[in-house]
């Protein structure tokens, strides 16, 4: 009887672990800001490295996405990440960040998404990717290259932390000191 009675609580035991570690992936889901679907691309490092990188080329635009999320109707989803919490609305920048990416999404899958997340600590967004976002950040990409042509452009704000976090302050010869 002992014997007998030994397979039957491993079996509940396993199957109560199985419906824990299901609830508890449903419930960090959830928390995550992911929307429903198949995790397809992540670029957090949290798994393993991506090295795969999202193009663009007649744009000259390449990106790597936090996540790509493709639901059960084929379509994808981008999601942005941000450690900070989330502002009163999100700033213009990460919106133009995350419509590049749906822009990206849409060369590289062939699939438009109709919106994208961007993820903070404390709560999320959903932007739509209209035509009229697309066409604001193709603006900002036409006067993005007509600016490379200026080996030296001005910075076009007052910020001392924002400059202090910009990737090419060290060659920088407007950068704001503190």
């Amino acid at each position: 009887m002992i014997m007998g009675g030994l397979p039957l609580a491993l079996v509940l035991f396993l199957l109560f672990l199985a419906a824990t570690l299901w609830a508890g992936g449903r419930a960090w889901r959830r928390e995550s800001g992911l929307p429903e679907g198949s995790v397809i691309y992540t670029d957090t490092g949290a798994w393993r490295a991506n090295n795969d990188v999202l193009h663009a080329a007649g744009l000259r635009l390449v990106g790597k996405p936090d996540y790509l999320v493709e639901q059960s109707d084929g379509t994808i989803i981008p999601v942005e990440v941000k450690s900070s919490a989330a502002p009163d609305s999100p700033w213009e920048g990460q919106v133009l960040q995350l419509a590049a990416y749906c822009l990206l999404v849409e060369e590289n899958y062939g699939v438009r998404p109709p919106f994208g997340i961007l993820q903070y600590r404390d709560g999320a967004f959903a932007i739509d990717y209209t035509e009229e976002l697309e066409a604001d950040l193709l603006d900002l990409l036409d006067e993005m290259r007509a600016a490379s042509a200026d080996p030296d452009p001005e910075p076009d704000h007052a910020d001392p932390r924002r400059c202090a976090g910009c990737g090419v302050r060290g060659a920088c010869d407007y950068r704001l000191d503190e």
